[in-house]
């Protein structure tokens, strides 16, 4: 697949959210697990209710961006969100660009 330059300010713009969604991937990539126990621990009825709040308290304490509802599937040339193709990573406007039709 042939990557095309960044010469607009839109595409500089596009570029930087793409850069920032794959970080926010990679951080929750990162917590996912102790994300995952935390809220696991948190929401058990047969723990003391001061463990409880404990975990809960440790949940809130971890970075927002490293929850998975974050993260955006954007398309990898425009950063499009919408008509987004999860397995080609593109919108729909870049395949039809692609393929000849625009």
């Amino acid at each position: 697949m042939m990557m095309r330059q960044v010469t607009t300010v839109a595409d500089k713009v596009a570029d930087k959210r793409n850069i920032g969604d794959y970080k926010r991937r990679l951080l929750a990539a990162k917590y996912e697990l102790r994300r995952n126990l935390y809220k696991t621990l948190w929401q058990d009825p047969n723990l003391p209710s001061d463990l409880r709040d404990k975990y809960r308290h440790k949940l809130s304490r971890l970075p927002r961006n490293s929850s998975f509802t974050r993260v955006r599937n954007r398309c990898i040339f425009s950063s499009h969100f919408s008509n987004f193709f999860y397995y080609l990573f593109l919108n729909i406007n870049e395949v039809d660009c692609q393929l000849g039709y625009r």
